[in-house]
């Protein structure tokens, strides 16, 4: 069995990468923060630790628990979907308004900010229902079908999810000099008002 592990855990890795590569919501947030260089570790930490927690619920079963009881998801896509849409004209705001102070500021932190980052995350982490349908529910499943070698499979893509937030974050600055205009946050801005409001909406539409 232990010459199946380096496989199963490889799996998972890319199962778990291929899941979470995607453009969405907690991404943006990541690089945006990255980029700003703004409780960027705190970040990091978060976004790992809260999928590695997911996908073990996931690979410890839970995935039947929330199929099975619906009503779950639909309060989550609700209160989710509400979210994304306030966070979408935030972003929003601050691409139309270039001009307002912190907005565009990379310089340095404050606690309130490190705060507001740290609940922001939290929420576009716990509040998203995509994560739970990924991890808890997919991962689950997949893993399952592993066997004895399901905790390897789940422990390659909890090492996935790490490898591709510290990446994202940390690997952000590397774009720093571009975007240290004012222009180039309002295109990004831009894109993440867009993606976060068409997410919010089809949430919300799928949920109701």
């Amino acid at each position: 069995m232990t010459s199946s592990f380096v496989p199963a855990a490889a799996a998972g890795f890319g199962t778990g990468l291929s899941l979470i590569v995607a453009i969405g919501a907690q991404n943006a947030f990541v690089l945006r923060q990255g980029l700003r260089r703004q409780a960027v570790l705190a970040v990091v930490v978060i976004c790992a630790l809260s999928d590695a927690a997911l996908i073990a619920l996931g690979v410890a079963g839970l995935g039947a628990v929330v199929t099975a009881w619906p009503a779950a998801l639909t309060v989550v896509g609700l209160a989710g979907g509400c979210f994304l849409l306030c966070y979408g004209a935030l972003a929003a705001v601050r691409a139309l308004r270039p001009g307002d102070g912190q907005a565009l500021s990379t310089r340095g932190t404050t606690t309130g900010s490190v705060r507001a980052a740290v609940l922001t995350c939290l929420a576009l982490t716990w509040l998203n229902p995509h994560v739970y349908l990924d991890t808890v529910l997919m991962l689950g499943s997949i893993a399952a079908d592993r066997g004895p070698l399901r905790w390897v499979f789940g422990a390659g893509a909890m090492l996935a999810s790490l490898a591709w937030f510290a990446g994202l974050g940390y690997g952000a600055r590397l774009l720093s000099g571009v975007l240290a205009r004012p222009a180039a946050w309002r295109v990004l801005d831009s894109l993440v008002a867009v993606t976060m409001l068409v997410m919010g909406a089809t949430l919300l539409l799928r949920t109701v």
